[in-house]
């Protein structure tokens, strides 16, 4: 190489031309950097992060991820975000912040099913124990809080048969015993409800929510990412602090991309809240299914305590996410069930919830449980994730495919 190539090579690297600050668009711009630049010695030691007022290192904040962050505290009502590779990073990072060897989490027995493999593993690894509790029992909730209880889990509604808790009393509950309490609200995602301001005056909040961004604020099926939402500062401290020493952050682009689909997470979530609702009441009336499981239909569990929150100022219809799961009747054996799913043609067979694409997954519920379920009738339970396609279309492949495995 020669020397000219040198000087080529280190005028590309330390060009002096600087762009305009003053360029605005629809959408925030893109930082991506590992390393931040310093002007002096002085200011690299006088730098600070962690209260947003300053850049030191792509790890701790960009532009862009405070943009994010920002934005979704103001979705969910909270007053501090942090984000994090996954909705299930954003559990663990949660639990790991705020117990210690010797301390017990309380999980509602319908959680999240990585939430509960993660306190029977890692947190029972590290010396914390956990008891499931009955999501619809606010007493079964109040007997198991001891003074080891440093944690309790909310989930709302639960993860695939869809029972909506007596949240507010939940909270309460945890709040008169003085036990921090954690809201996954991926199904909620701030639209549904507001988690830090329950009756709508202020009055009563969770303390943190746990929010699975790769389903509604992203909404495209393509990016993994969580957040972690606060209004108490010495808590958002305890989680951040934590948050730095795991290591977590997330990529520009993915940033990016979550901020872009932003603005529209309201019609989409309306949008299939819609589509979802018409397809369970048409379900309902199947020969093969046995129950209807959506917390906006009278008879699914908890529908009161769905309608407490989600119909508060929100309309007569309130609101819902395009998520339901119904329960093929005993009948018909696992083998119908599958062919069911597999006949689906606009359905696809897949996890995860909130892109454009309607998914379907069938489900073994007593692998799932610790507990009886005599709210959920006998069969095989099917979850369906409502995407965008027209929801006559949906139908007709629904149709096709009962027709085909259930005759």
């Amino acid at each position: 190489m020669t020397q000219a190539d040198h000087k080529l090579s280190t005028h590309l690297i330390h060009h002096p031309y600087k762009p305009p600050t003053d360029f605005e668009g629809p959408q925030p711009a893109v930082h991506k950097a590992s390393t931040v630049y310093f002007e002096n010695v002085q200011a690299m030691r006088e730098r600070r992060w962690l209260d947003k007022s300053s850049y030191t290192y792509g790890l701790h904040g960009t532009p862009t991820t405070y943009a994010l962050e920002e934005r979704l505290a103001s979705l969910e009502g909270g007053l501090q975000c942090l984000l994090v590779p996954s909705g299930l990073a954003a559990i663990a990072t949660v639990s790991l912040a705020l117990l210690r060897t010797g301390d017990e989490v309380l999980v509602p027995d319908n959680a999240y099913g990585p939430n509960k493999t993660l306190t029977e593993g890692e947190l029972a690894h590290f010396g914390i124990r956990h008891q499931y509790y009955d999501p619809m029992s606010v007493e079964d909730l109040a007997a198991k809080i001891t003074p080891a209880t440093k944690l309790v889990w909310l989930e709302a509604p639960g993860s695939v048969t869809m029972e909506f808790p007596n949240l507010v009393e939940q909270v309460r509950l945890c709040r008169a015993r003085g036990v921090t309490m954690v809201l996954d609200n991926t199904w909620g995602a701030g639209l549904a409800f507001r988690p830090f301001d329950l009756l709508g005056d202020g009055s009563l909040g969770v303390d943190v929510t746990a929010h699975a961004l790769t389903k509604y604020p992203s909404g495209g099926g393509d990016v993994l990412m969580g957040s972690i939402i606060t209004r108490n500062q010495p808590l958002h401290m305890r989680i951040k602090l934590a948050h730095m020493r795991l290591g977590l952050g997330v990529s520009g682009n993915d940033a990016e991309a979550v901020l872009r689909s932003l603005p529209s997470i309201g019609l989409r979530y309306h949008a299939q809240d819609r589509s979802a609702r018409q397809l369970a009441q048409w379900l309902a009336t199947q020969s093969a299914v046995a129950q209807v499981l959506h917390p906006a239909m009278p008879d699914a569990p908890g529908h009161a305590c769905w309608k407490q929150l989600c119909a508060q100022g929100q309309g007569q219809d309130g609101v819902a996410a395009g998520l339901f799961s119904v329960v093929i009747d005993e009948r018909f054996d696992q083998a119908a069930v599958d062919r069911f799913c597999d006949n689906l043609r606009l359905f696809k067979l897949g996890y995860s919830w909130g892109g454009p694409v309607s998914l379907v997954v069938p489900y073994e519920l007593p692998e799932m449980r610790s507990r009886a379920t005599p709210h959920i009738k006998a069969g095989t339970v099917v979850r369906f994730a409502i995407g965008l396609e027209d929801t006559a279309d949906l139908q007709a492949d629904l149709a096709q495919a009962l027709l085909k495995a259930f005759g």
